[in-house]
C-alpha cells in the first residue's frame, strides 16, 4: 500500500508493475486475507497501526478482485484505467508532431511489440500493454533466476526505454506540463 502509492506518485509504469505482481500475490495465498497476513503483512516490519491499515487495503483488494472475476487472471478495472490513459496519452503523442522523440522512441521499440504480439497467440492485446507484460514477464524471470538471452535483453532494453518516456510524459501531463499552448493561438508551442 505505501509502496504503491509512492510509486503511483513517482512511476507510472512502475505502479502498473508493482499492482500486477501484487494482484499475483493475492492469487498465490488463494485470496485469502489470513494467508496474505502471515506470509506479507506480518513480515512487512510494520507497526500494529500501518499492519491494520496494510490488512484493509489488501481486503478491499480481494473483494475488488473477486467482484470483477479476475481471482484467476486479469486485471483489476483501477489498473486498467491507467494503461488505458497511458493508451491515450500514447495515441496522443503519437498524432501531436511536437513530440518527434516520443514517436521517435515508439518505432525502434514497433518491431519488439510486433514479435511479441505474434507470439503471444489469439490474446490480442495493445501496444502499451503488450509492452507492459513483456516487462513484467521480465521482472517474473529475474525473480525466479532465470536465464535471460541477449536477444531479449536488448528488446526489454529498448521497451524499458518507450516506457519509462511515456510515464515520464504521464506525470508531465498529469502537472499540467506536457502540452504547452500559445495563449493567442491555442497551439501547442
Amino acid at each position: 500500500m505505501y509502496i504503491a502509492s509512492k510509486k503511483r506518485k513517482e512511476n507510472i509504469a512502475e505502479y502498473i508493475l508493482y499492482m500486477w505482481q501484487v494482484e499475483d500475490m493475492i492469487r498465490a495465498n488463494g485470496c485469502d486475507i489470513d494467508r496474505i497476513k502471515a506470509n506479507i503483512i506480518d513480515r512487512s516490519g510494520l507497526d500494529a497501526a500501518r499492519r491494520e491499515e496494510m490488512t484493509q487495503w489488501y481486503e478491499s483488494l480481494i473483494d475488488m478482485m473477486r467482484r470483477e472475476g479476475v481471482t484467476e487472471a486479469g486485471h483489476l478495472q483501477i489498473n486498467r484505467n491507467i494503461l488505458n490513459q497511458l493508451v491515450q496519452l500514447h495515441q496522443t503523442l503519437l498524432a501531436d508532431p511536437a513530440f518527434p522523440e516520443y514517436t521517435a522512441e515508439f518505432y525502434r521499440t514497433l518491431p519488439y511489440i510486433v514479435e511479441l504480439r505474434s507470439k503471444a497467440g489469439d490474446t490480442k492485446t495493445g501496444e502499451i500493454e503488450t509492452c507492459f507484460t513483456a516487462l513484467y514477464g521480465m521482472l517474473m524471470m529475474r525473480l525466479q533466476k532465470k536465464e535471460i538471452s541477449p536477444d531479449t535483453r536488448d528488446a526489454i532494453a529498448q521497451i524499458t526505454r518507450f516506457i519509462a518516456l511515456l510515464a515520464k510524459d504521464f506525470h508531465l501531463d498529469e502537472e499540467d506540463r506536457l502540452f504547452k499552448h500559445d495563449d493567442k493561438s491555442g497551439k501547442n508551442s
